[in-house]
């Protein structure tokens, strides 16, 4: 279990007018690598997404969770959830599971009436919002150099999703258990996964 929850890169970047968050695609057990198509950005809401570092099945599960509950939510008082709302939630059913607790390490990021925000999960339910950046997973010391380095407060939503690329492209060149593709979204007042030919253009950047 420890080898599982080790492997995985992931990047929260807080922008002027938004939130980009990033991953890369492998999926290890121990050192085989299991998948390079692994998901790890999850769409909560319709301005809130969230990015999963661990064991599949725990973050996965607690995906379905959360998303259903965003949606029972917006049914039944017909407005979104705030980030902070939703965070606390998840939050909540992490610490409730405590002793036999969610291998996971999670970044919860989106825009709401209050404006952009990210805020940072532990498999206990601890939370703390955010402020500049953040990372999680076995690439996050090398992904941090890059974003510590590199962050400026005021960021414009186009540097920061260059930025959050270059840290995860740092951290795959030399976290083994991070590799293969390399997946950006943006959040804004829409939810927007980056494609081509977008992608290849960033990615000539850095």
């Amino acid at each position: 279990m420890v080898e599982v929850f080790k492997g995985t890169t992931t990047v929260g970047v807080l922008c002027d007018g938004g939130v980009v968050l990033a991953s890369e695609s492998r999926a290890t057990m121990g050192s085989f690598i299991a998948s390079s198509q692994a998901k790890k950005i999850y769409q909560i809401d319709d301005l809130v997404g969230m990015t999963t570092a661990g064991a599949v099945g725990d973050a996965q599960s607690l995906v379905r969770m959360v998303q259903v509950e965003a949606r029972l939510y917006k049914m039944q008082r017909g407005e979104r959830m705030t980030v902070k709302a939703v965070t606390s939630m998840l939050a909540n059913i992490l610490s409730s599971r405590r002793y036999y607790p969610f291998m996971v390490q999670l970044v919860m990021g989106g825009v709401d009436r209050y404006g952009p925000k990210i805020y940072s999960l532990d498999a206990l339910g601890g939370q703390i919002e955010e402020r500049r950046i953040v990372s999680t997973g076995s690439g996050s010391p090398i992904a941090y150099g890059v974003l510590e380095a590199m962050y400026k407060p005021g960021i414009s939503i186009e540097d920061g999703t260059v930025l959050a690329a270059r840290a995860i492209h740092n951290a795959m060149k030399r976290d083994s258990a991070s590799g293969d593709k390399i997946e950006l979204v943006r959040i804004t007042d829409k939810y927007e996964e980056v494609g081509e030919p977008e992608f290849t253009e960033i990615m000539n950047l850095l």
